[in-house]
């Protein structure tokens, strides 16, 4: 959620707003754009109105922890423009037995400054390319499945991945024919294979 102008006093309601579509977290800058200090977080955190989760990062009470914590974390992070991608997009989905050492995520080409535990990529995403599961913005099943083909995740977890993800109707063969003649090379040959075998 991109905010411009801060505000001089508390909008909770407002904050509350940017949380839920957000499943429950919002960051420091968010926070401050509808009124919080510094101060009256670590107020709210000291009673028990908003958890701390990470450095910048908060979690209103009231919404459980989400099982993608980590995702959430580095996406807010990395900015409002930032996408979950490539495995971590796979894990959001529950299509990969594959666990990623660092998160995925893709960001504008103006943003990719290096940060600890997060693997940027700067590759172009279109809005089709987009999609929100949970709250979490993430890559669409098809361009995630296209990423990590493209990118060289063994060619067993992308086979995987593609009948899991037609089997729960997640997407469907023309979708991944068309990302797959978009983004061509091994990402192409893969899925192509692995339509075959769906025959």
């Amino acid at each position: 959620m991109v905010l411009t102008m801060p505000e001089t006093i508390p909008d909770h309601d407002r904050l509350y707003e940017v949380a839920e579509e957000q499943a429950g977290y919002f960051t420091t800058a968010q926070s401050y754009m509808l009124g919080f200090s510094r101060p009256l977080l670590t107020y709210h955190t000291r009673t028990g109105k908003f958890i701390r989760v990470s450095h910048g990062i908060y979690r209103l009470t009231h919404f459980p922890a989400s099982p993608f914590e980590d995702l959430f974390i580095a996406w807010l992070r990395t900015g409002p423009h930032s996408v979950i991608s490539h495995e971590s997009a796979l894990s959001a989905y529950g299509l990969s037995d594959v666990l990623p050492g660092e998160i995925h995520v893709t960001v504008p080409r103006t943003a990719s400054r290096r940060r600890r535990g997060i693997r940027l990529h700067t590759n172009r995403l279109n809005p089709e390319d987009v999609t929100w599961r949970e709250g979490l913005k993430v890559t669409t099943v098809p361009r995630t499945i296209a990423d990590v083909a493209a990118t060289g995740l063994a060619k067993e977890f992308v086979h995987q991945a593609i009948q899991e993800a037609m089997q729960r109707g997640l997407t469907d063969r023309e979708a991944l024919l068309e990302m797959a003649s978009r983004r061509g090379g091994r990402a192409s040959k893969l899925i192509a294979e692995a339509l075959a075998e769906e025959r």
